[in-house]
């Protein structure tokens, strides 16, 4: 062999004197440990070639002849194998079967290919974590939640919102976590290599996210334009002002002190009591409509809101601006990728809890608090065999986690190989649940105090969504001491929030963008500035004066049917098609070897468990459909149109590209072929760092090993049927031509 092949002891003694870190492969930038490279090197050096093949060397006419060599130590790039002809010699066994081993020359084209810049990489394990828990945890967690605990039974809710969480929230967290780690690629270019068939289910992903992205950035845009405007000794939605308020206006401290002067307060005018009994007016009191000065101030100052969707009305400049700001942060905070945000995380993904802490203390020392705390906590165990509960703990586990999104995928494809995703799925999902109850006792608290001043029942208090923490709560902090400090500490609070989740949804449309233009990497400042440009065009509709009613359904339709369709297609694909057992092998080879009924567990929830549990959720919503409204207003039908093609585009663009790749399979081959050849993945399917093969070969099941005769090499040509991975040896081949026959495939790498 001249010294071309030798023991793995005597290749182990050379690589002591190597560097520690291994050089990154053009598709990722993971770089391999050396130690665990030694361990596994035979795995990395040798291929078992069959019983029936074992005398005959490789055809010379593959083209390049082949020729054995040392791996270089720096993960084997492409460019560094050489590519003269020489036979193989038998030299080893692996599993007791005895074999020749040689390493197979890589394809011509490296030199080209290897300049492609990396993708980068989390530059701390805990940059991917607070990453990930700053997009799973967010204002859904904080605001969300408690609405449902109080309308669903109260304590008595945690049951099915942890259940849901077991059975789909977090298996789709681990699934996806797992994926992208597994290949370092997002959404788009992981689904064009796994199943050519559905590449649309990435690209449907990015669709959603990017539709997202657009209008959750207003969210932030309003939480600044408070933020600023709290930096004042009076918070400006403290009294009814002439300027934006209507005589419905309702104002808690003149009513206060109208009673202190034995008056009755209506309609903004302070009746002393003689002249409001005999006009009535204390019976008019009673049934007149109060509007709180904060939700008169965010209607009709914040948003200049129109009277519907179909009346637009002008932009609003301040909003306008704030929207700029808001896309002026993001871009800050990514221009430079995951090295940036994994920094800014730190403190927007903690400083939340922070403030919820602070607030908590605060709250419950208020007057009232318990009173709230226990409308909270009570449990109605009635509620539990309401099929709407249910439905309810099961939307909010996947609007909490976000599966499906693209988002998942794209942070976990910047980790390092070895990572271990399966403890950060558990820590996410803790804290996520954690985060929901414990934010609940603080908002519970304050709403309690708030209806100990009203004196009003509690369930009068309580509101949802944006009424919640742009109408409920600043009308709350009026009525603190230092009322100012207060909006500021939770406004902050409300920007960090989003601030994460829109990192992640923006990281996801960018990483789209690079991953199919891989050379534009080093220009990802531009990048991400371009998308940034995009997302503020893009976000200027809905600071109009109907940008509210656009938020809403954008909201409702946006991330909705699609995004559930997606999620049961990545179950059929991973656990039925690609195979589950194979797909928790390929976790295994990332976190090390499992016991038996922990795979069994996992298989059985990506099996059957969880897609049955997104099934329900997908049918619930379309028996409990209800056209858009907001508050009194119910859209037109044409408004209701546009939701249903925006929230089912992802799903045509599948179908789309599904029908495409069909068209473009070969010729010879029938509908039914066609289908069971792109359903498959392709030659370039494989682990992060490819061409170096999974680096824990040992940690997969041993019946993965047990048929070696059986494996074989491709010599020369195209294989008429590419088998989908079986096992953890890997072959890089070209045909003879130097063409792979599919343009999709350019460094080709057959998993036996």
């Amino acid at each position: 062999m001249d010294g071309k092949l030798s023991s793995s002891a005597s290749i182990k003694s050379k690589t002591k004197a190597k560097s520690k870190k291994l050089k990154s492969n053009k598709e990722s930038s993971i770089c391999l440990d050396v130690d665990l490279w030694e361990q596994n090197e035979d795995r990395f050096t040798s291929i078992t070639l069959p019983s029936d093949q074992q005398k005959k060397p490789f055809n010379s006419s593959l083209t390049p002849a082949l020729r054995p060599t040392k791996v270089n130590k720096s993960c084997a790039t492409k460019e560094t194998i050489s590519s003269t002809a020489s036979p193989v010699q038998p030299v080893t066994t692996l599993g007791g079967v005895d074999s020749h081993a040689a390493l197979i020359a890589l394809d011509t084209n490296a030199q080209s290919d290897a300049i492609e810049p990396e993708r980068g990489n989390w530059t701390g394990r805990f940059d991917f974590l607070l990453s990930l828990l700053g997009y799973s945890v967010g204002l859904g967690n904080v605001w969300r939640f408690p609405y449902l605990c109080y309308n669903n039974g109260g304590g008595a809710f945690l049951i099915p919102f942890t259940i849901m969480l077991i059975i789909a929230g977090l298996p789709l967290m681990f699934m996806e976590l797992s994926f992208g780690q597994y290949a370092a690629l997002g959404p788009v270019a992981i689904y064009r290599r796994f199943c050519p068939l559905f590449r649309g289910l990435g690209t449907g992903m990015v669709i959603v996210s990017a539709i997202v992205m657009l209008y959750y950035n207003l969210i932030i845009a309003w939480t600044i334009f408070y933020m600023f405007a709290s930096f004042r000794t009076e918070l400006p939605w403290q009294n009814c002002e002439p300027e934006w308020s209507t005589e419905n206006c309702f104002s808690y401290e003149i009513a206060d002190k109208c009673e202190a002067l034995n008056g009755t307060f209506y309609l903004r005018v302070c009746y002393n009591a003689t002249y409001a009994e005999e006009h009535n007016i204390t019976e008019m009191t009673v049934n007149a409509l109060k509007r709180p000065p904060a939700e008169e101030y965010f209607n009709n100052y914040v948003l200049g809101l129109s009277s519907g969707i179909e009346e637009t009305g002008g932009i609003k400049i301040s909003l306008a601006i704030c929207l700029f700001c808001a896309w002026v942060i993001v871009f800050l905070c990514l221009c430079k990728g995951v090295q940036s945000s994994g920094k800014v995380v730190y403190f927007t993904a903690l400083f939340p809890y922070v403030v919820l802490v602070i607030l908590f203390v605060r709250g419950v020392t208020l007057p009232g608090a318990a009173t709230g705390i226990l409308f909270y906590l009570t449990p109605d165990w009635k509620q539990l065999a309401n099929a709407q509960v249910w439905g309810d703990a099961a939307v909010q586990i996947f609007f909490a986690l976000s599966p499906a999104w693209g988002g998942l995928i794209t942070l976990s494809s910047y980790n390092k190989f070895s990572n271990n995703c399966y403890k950060d799925s558990l820590i996410v999902a803790v804290c996520n649940i954690g985060t929901s109850f414990f934010a609940g006792l603080v908002i519970f608290s304050i709403i309690g105090f708030l209806a100990h001043e009203l004196d009003v029942e509690v369930e009068k208090v309580v509101d949802q969504g944006a009424g919640l923490a742009f109408i409920v709560y600043p009308e709350v902090v009026t009525r603190l001491p230092i009322s100012p400090v207060w909006a500021v500490l939770f406004f902050v609070m409300l920007l960090t929030l989003g601030l994460d989740s829109q990192f992640a949804l923006m990281e996801t449309v960018t990483t789209a963008i690079l991953d199919k233009f891989p050379n534009l990497r080093q220009y990802k400042t531009w990048v991400v500035l371009f998308v940034g440009v995009f997302g503020y065009i893009g976000g200027i509709g809905f600071t109009t004066r109907s940008g509210m009613y656009w938020l809403q359904l954008m909201d409702k339709y946006a991330a909705n049917w699609s995004v559930l369709l997606i999620a049961i297609s990545e179950c059929v694909l991973i656990a039925w098609i690609y195979g589950s057992q194979r797909f928790l092998n390929d976790i295994q080879g990332m976190i090390g070897k499992r016991s038996r009924s922990w795979n069994t567990f996992w298989s059985l929830m990506w099996r059957f468990i969880t897609p049955a549990t997104l099934l329900f959720i997908l049918f619930f919503n379309w028996v409990e459909y209800k056209p858009a409204t907001y508050g009194h207003y119910v859209y037109p039908l044409w408004a209701d149109a546009v939701g249903w093609i925006v929230g089912l585009l992802p799903v045509f663009v599948i179908f789309a590209v599904a029908f495409q790749q069909i068209c473009k399979a070969p010729d010879s081959m029938g509908l039914r072929e066609r289908i069971k050849y792109l359903v498959k993945p392709t030659a370039e399917w494989g682990p992060a760092g490819r061409p170096c093969i999974n680096l824990h070969a040992e940690r997969y099941e041993s019946e993965n090993y047990d048929a070696v005769a059986n494996t074989s090499i491709l010599t020369e040509g195209l294989p008429t049927d590419l088998s989908i991975y079986e096992d953890n040896l890997t072959v890089i081949y070209r045909n003879g031509n130097g063409n792979d026959g599919s343009d999709e495939m350019e460094d080709e790498a057959l998993q036996l």
